[in-house]
């Protein structure tokens, strides 16, 4: 590409104050080359120039948490409970073709475009955000994500994910980056877990993680009960603390005894870690707070998706305070109808 010189009447670059009749210099290799006050911005010969008038120019915007194969399910709106709404997004996804898919994700890319947004953190199973993004030329991390409830899914499950990740890895290029996800707590295993975060790690694969999103899968992780549980006894699915017995970052602790929370039973299987990405994170305690800082981890916070499903609010201050970095994403469309 030919480099590219914008003026406008103010440039916000956020890393320092707003600029009055800026520049932007664009090299030929797309990045920023050179912001700043219009006569102080060397115009090219070989650059093409725009004049944007009276308008603001500010960085892309960054959107931490996205389901872009899932543009299009906007009548799929949060009006029920969460474990029914997670069924209907299935069921929904069942009857997609992977080329519908794929346009599905065009269609979300563009949106985010639309919206000022150039760089995604997405997560999804079909591998078509991904593919997507690759030939739009476009910038972000596609998580994908495994499943596998039972411990006895665990091999099954586990070889899926490196043949799926294996595949994908060749559409990575530029400024597409693949990581993992395994995605909560009621759709995972302990051992699978265990094993995802000790592979990626390997690998060095960012992780994602659904996690602390409501109080049903609190409930079910401390308690035992609640509709995800009744969920896995229909299924003859063990409970979370007879299904693992993998140890914890603390040397000797057995997690064979119940969860304090989510993110205890997370750390209790080493998946917390800086390249970590706890997507929503809202039923958090103090000490879920700490452990959260001291593994530090990054949080998606999601307020819209929050609200549409009644989870409740993040306790952004708290997150801020201790030092976790934090980034807004906006969930699917089907999260915030």
């Amino acid at each position: 590409m030919r480099p590219l010189r914008l003026r406008a009447a103010w440039a916000v670059p956020v890393s320092h104050a707003p600029i009055p009749d800026a520049a932007i210099l664009i090299g030929a290799d797309g990045r920023i080359a050179e912001v700043g006050p219009d006569s102080a911005i060397p115009v090219p010969p070989d650059a093409d120039s725009l004049d944007l008038g009276q308008a603001v120019v500010i960085p892309g915007l960054v959107n931490v948490h996205t389901h872009l194969e899932l543009t299009g399910f906007e009548a799929l709106t949060p009006d029920r409970p969460f474990r029914e709404w997670i069924l209907a997004i299935r069921e929904r996804k069942a009857l997609r073709s992977a080329a519908e898919f794929l346009e599905s994700a065009r269609a979300g890319v563009r949106d985010c475009w639309a919206a000022g947004v150039t760089t995604i953190a997405d997560t999804g199973d079909s591998g078509a955000v991904l593919q997507a993004l690759a030939e739009m030329q476009g910038s972000g991390i596609v998580y994908q994500e495994v499943f596998g409830p039972h411990p006895s899914q665990l091999d099954e499950s586990f070889a899926g994910l490196e043949a799926r990740v294996s595949e994908l890895e060749t559409q990575v290029r530029g400024r597409v980056l693949l990581g993992v996800s395994p995605h909560a707590p009621y759709t995972v295993s302990g051992p699978l877990y265990s094993r995802v975060a000790s592979w990626a790690r390997a690998e060095g694969l960012p992780v994602a993680v659904h996690i602390a999103e409501s109080a049903a899968e609190s409930e079910f992780v401390t308690r035992g009960t609640g509709p995800f549980a009744e969920a896995w006894k229909g299924r003859g699915i063990p409970a979370l603390s007879d299904a693992s017995h993998q140890p914890s970052h603390a040397a000797g602790v057995s997690s064979a005894r119940p969860a304090a929370s989510p993110v205890e039973w997370l750390d209790r299987h080493a998946v917390l870690g800086p390249e970590t990405l706890c997507i929503h994170a809202i039923q958090l305690s103090a000490t879920d707070i700490g452990t959260l800082a001291a593994r530090q981890v990054a949080v998606a916070h999601c307020p819209l998706s929050n609200v549409g499903h009644g989870h409740g609010s993040a306790p952004l201050r708290a997150l801020l305070d201790a030092g976790i970095r934090v980034g807004l994403g906006t969930d699917s469309v089907a999260s915030v109808g």
